[in-house]
């Protein structure tokens, strides 16, 4: 069985920048088991398998890969994921605006896709609004021990120690600075002692305010060892969640809120990241997370 592949770098215009992606094209006959090896020999955060929808008004089913599992939705995965799909569908150079629709475990999920000259844009809807869980959270001295840094980096105003659910769930920690952000790591035997009252959330994204440029409002990191990512360039799924702990920590009022993040750049993989967010009556409504994506290689792969 031969299957073709791209890679893209995804949540930047820049090749070489942002979260490298695998997509395998034409995946309906590979088994769960086949996803995942083929996923390790990528040896990237996620690889997407593209798949015939099951209703034929969507684009394509996908199925989204780790090296530690599968799950139901991921931000960079599904925003590359659309963008290969319509520029596939499209001339080389020509003008796109499209909506590409992707089945995902998580549900229907909608991608805008745009090309004006070189430039690839998309944005997404995030199939389930996020919210906080009732998990019990580590004590913050801990949480600070866990990520190389001291008690008093940890919190801003009213931002807080977090867990978030929207198909996936992070543990979100907000800090003082990006002076500390960039001083964390992760410390073992803290790590995971911290995490361990988070019944079994591995996932744990910093964040402080400002960036690297003028208009972004956060700089953030992303750890997830124990899944297999070391650190994550850009986590697209991570930022949709943090909406809901803007809507509490900044109390958001009814109507549309944007923001620019970034991630990735303490690693050497900068990634810019926008995040919009409707607020009705107080409570969100809809989230979406938006960004660029640049293809990068193509092949075949033979099983």
């Amino acid at each position: 069985m031969k299957l073709e592949f791209h890679t893209l770098d995804v949540f930047t215009h820049k090749k070489f920048s942002g979260n490298p992606l695998a997509v395998v094209l034409g995946a309906d006959a590979l088994t769960t088991e086949q996803m995942q090896t083929i996923t390790r020999e990528f040896n990237l955060s996620e690889t997407t398998f593209v798949m015939k929808p099951e209703n034929p008004s969507h684009t394509a089913k996908v199925r989204i890969f780790y090296p530690g599992g599968e799950m139901p939705f991921a931000g960079h995965p599904t925003l590359g994921t659309a963008a290969l799909l319509a520029e596939l569908k499209n001339k080389p150079g020509c003008t796109i605006e499209t909506t590409i629709t992707l089945e995902l475990k998580a549900g229907l999920t909608p991608v805008k896709i745009s090309r004006i000259a070189d430039r690839l844009t998309g944005i997404f809807t995030a199939p389930v609004v996020p919210f906080h869980t009732d998990a019990n959270l580590p004590p913050m001295d801990l949480v600070a021990k866990a990520i190389n840094l001291e008690l008093s980096d940890i919190g801003f105003d009213n931002h807080s120690l977090a867990s978030i659910e929207g198909g996936p769930r992070f543990f979100y920690v907000p800090l003082k600075s990006r002076e500390a952000l960039a001083r964390s790591a992760v410390r073992q035997p803290y790590w995971s002692e911290m995490l361990a009252p988070l019944g079994g959330l591995e996932a744990t994204y910093l964040y402080a305010r400002g960036g690297e440029n003028a208009g972004t409002h956060f700089r953030a990191r992303m750890y997830d060892p124990g899944g297999g990512i070391p650190e994550d360039p850009a986590t697209g799924s991570a930022t949709a969640l943090l909406a809901a702990q803007l809507l509490t920590a900044e109390k958001l009022q009814d109507g549309t809120h944007r923001w620019q993040l970034e991630q990735g750049y303490e690693m050497g993989r900068p990634s810019d990241l926008r995040l919009e967010a409707d607020v009705e009556s107080g409570k969100l409504t809809t989230v979406r997370v938006g960004g660029s994506a640049v293809r990068m290689m193509s092949g075949e792969l033979e099983l």
